[in-house]
């Protein structure tokens, strides 16, 4: 079978992404820009597509009559239109389960250094503030401890959970969130306007519905009530950015970490850059899920799943 890779820069040059076994004819590019007719050209012939963040539209499907297989570099499956799919027997498949690590270790990168304004002091050192400072320390802007410190989960799959593990070995207080307008579904699980009352840290690891596009929004907000600071390691679109950006300004909430934007790249006139500067936040560009351990447990992963639908092919 032939497969076209559209986008391979989306993952380190030093891993390592052989052929899944069964293709005999394997195209690789570097990137695909977002036009129907390249993606139509590039993948007239194929059997099988892989792709992290090209859209896979309906136009695009319709189009290639030869397509049995979409397969997802990512999670998430939002860039690619299912019901066109299903319509025309393509199966679609993403893949779970390779940033179980990755992500995780990723969300108390950024909750240390919100908590601890890490990128403000490391920018005293570079700046030659601390040396105008003159004294040994510079601790103008108070370092908070996680121990003690209450969590609030929002999302409790396999990464809310490891999440929780690494909170309690940290000695903070963690709390599930149940969902929005539910009762909680056990004694493991807590009502969601009291987890955001409580919670002194709330960290974002739900999916992206309908439900949950602008889920942290001026009224959820407005329930902080203990001046949280605001992780986001979930996708970009579950926060309103204006409303993140007015709770920052009126002290709502102490700061806010994020690997996700509700466009990626961020867009230049995304409100949360006018708080860029502000010590208790915190940016990085949706890297997240990329460790090395984790790209090669996705390639794997991946290989796996490919060379099991050749085979039933």
């Amino acid at each position: 079978m032939k497969a076209v890779f559209l986008d391979r820069g989306t993952f380190l040059d030093s891993v390592d992404l052989p052929a899944p076994e069964g293709i005999s004819d394997y195209q690789v590019f570097e990137a695909t820009p977002q036009e129907d007719d390249i993606i139509i050209e590039r993948c007239q012939d194929a059997d099988i597509l892989i792709t992290n963040k090209v859209k896979i539209t309906r136009s695009i499907i319709e189009q290639l009559p030869n397509l049995k297989l979409i397969q997802l570099t990512a999670t998430g499956m939002n860039n690619v239109d299912k019901d066109a799919c299903e319509a025309q027997d393509i199966t679609v498949y993403n893949v779970a389960g390779y940033a179980v690590k990755s992500v995780p270790e990723h969300t108390f990168m950024l909750m240390l250094n919100a908590m601890r304004a890490g990128l403000y002091y490391h920018n005293k050192v570079v700046d030659g503030s601390w040396q105008r400072d003159g004294k040994f320390c510079l601790l103008d802007i108070p370092l908070i401890d996680l121990e003690g410190k209450t969590l609030g989960i929002i999302g409790i799959g396999t990464i809310g959970k490891r999440v929780s593990e690494i909170a309690q070995a940290f000695g903070m207080n963690v709390l599930w969130a149940e969902h929005q307008g539910r009762e909680p579904r056990d004694s493991d699980y807590t009502a969601f306007d009291e987890v955001l009352a409580r919670s002194e840290v709330i960290s974002l690891h739900c999916p992206l519905t309908e439900a949950t596009e602008h889920l942290i929004n001026a009224e959820t907000l407005s329930q902080m009530q203990q001046q949280p600071i605001i992780v986001n390691a979930a996708r970009g679109a579950i926060v309103d950015s204006q409303a993140l950006v007015d709770a920052i300004n009126d002290e709502q909430i102490l700061g806010y970490a994020t690997d996700v934007f509700e466009q990626e790249p961020i867009a230049e006139d995304d409100p949360l850059l006018s708080i860029s500067d502000h010590p208790r936040v915190v940016f990085s560009p949706h890297n997240a899920w990329g460790s090395v351990a984790a790209q090669e447990k996705l390639w794997k992963i991946l290989s796996k799943q490919v060379s099991e639908f050749i085979t039933k092919s």
